[in-house]
């Protein structure tokens, strides 16, 4: 069964008797381990405990595929029901799991990780049509989504933040579920008990390595440099970010070029035009982007924003390549802006 976004939390907090096994899968593997952990707990409340949970890889399963259907039906010794979680799944365990759906044995509660499956994944193919199993997918957290996830876990700390903080802490987090409650939790140490969360609280505590690397390709593409962003893509999409994740960053990058153009038509310096976006870029960055602002007037910037937008749904939507398809939109506006400069 494929379980539709809107049922996932209710999902989480009670899990279907009727799902013998829950496939939870996609690029965000903070948010895969959370909801695999959430999951567990609804079973056994200590998922150390070695004889309600174990842990199988799919390269075991692919040498003695027996084991899993042993473990599912293996009784505890200490009582309860057990929890089976096998790691590193892919399509290679597919006939594995098929024949175990086909006659489930004993009452475990198989969980099965997986990072991202494209839509003609086998594996995924079987969890979503499956009667007895449930394919949950985990993406990286973006737009309301992510807010939410912020107003969440500092609301659990006493704190609540102001609009502004909570757009650049939307800016500058949600690649990876745990790391962006990591970052949360060290706000929420630098601002001790209660109290309200502002924008410069935000900036001078969140850590930004990921954010950098994807303003890096932004910035790269702006200016015309298609060695360097592709370099820093490269790096993004071997470290497993999402490439809907990249098209989402460089439409902020552009939507604040579109700003600060639009201040720039109605009398402003390309300097103050700079200096009024929310947050203050660095003064360094700041000069880049007037440069940018040279290479980008506002009808090509509209025009760039309708490529990334395009980029997204077709990644989304075509079931083809969703890093080609980012990779091609990155490259399309480096190329436009160097035409631009010569």
């Amino acid at each position: 069964m494929k379980l539709p976004g809107n049922r996932i939390e209710a999902f989480l907090k009670a899990p279907d008797a009727a799902a013998r096994a829950i496939l939870v899968y996609g690029p965000d593997a903070g948010l895969v381990k959370e909801r695999l952990d959430r999951l567990g707990k609804t079973v056994v409340a200590d998922l150390g405990d070695p004889f309600r949970v174990a842990e199988l890889s799919a390269a075991s399963l692919k040498e003695d595929p027996a084991r899993l259907s042993d473990e599912a039906a293996a009784i505890a010794l200490t009582g309860g029901r057990r929890v089976v979680r096998v790691r590193d799944a892919g399509d290679s365990i597919s006939a594995v799991l098929q024949s175990f759906l086909a006659h489930p044995m004993g009452d475990a509660m198989l969980l099965i990780e997986a990072g991202e499956l494209g839509p003609r994944s086998s594996l995924r193919k079987l969890a979503e049509t499956a009667d007895n199993a449930v394919a949950l997918p985990c993406y990286a957290d973006e737009g309301s989504g992510l807010e939410a996830v912020i107003f969440e876990t500092l609301r659990s700390h006493g704190l609540t933040a102001e609009p502004d903080a909570v757009a650049w802490l939307a800016d500058h987090l949600g690649g990876d579920r745990l790391l962006t409650r990591s970052e949360l939790d060290k706000l929420a140490l630098y601002m001790g008990d209660g109290g309200r969360v502002r924008l410069t609280d935000a900036a001078a505590c969140i850590g930004d390595s990921a954010a950098l690397s994807m303003d890096d390709v932004a910035m790269a593409a702006a200016e015309g440099d298609q060695a360097t962003a592709q370099r820093v893509l490269d790096r993004l999409f071997h470290e497993g970010t999402s490439p809907i994740t990249v098209l989402r960053s460089l439409q902020r990058h552009f939507q604040r070029l579109h700003l600060a153009a639009g201040a720039m038509a109605s009398g402003k310096s390309a300097e103050q035009a700079i200096a009024q976006l929310k947050p203050p870029p660095h003064f360094r960055v700041a000069k880049r982007l007037q440069g940018q602002l040279q290479r980008w007037p506002s009808q090509r910037i509209a025009t760039a924003l309708e490529l990334l937008v395009n980029a997204e749904i077709d990644g989304k939507t075509t079931g083809m390549p969703a890093a080609e398809i980012c990779g091609r939109a990155v490259m399309q506006l480096a190329r436009a802006a160097g035409r631009r400069r010569s």
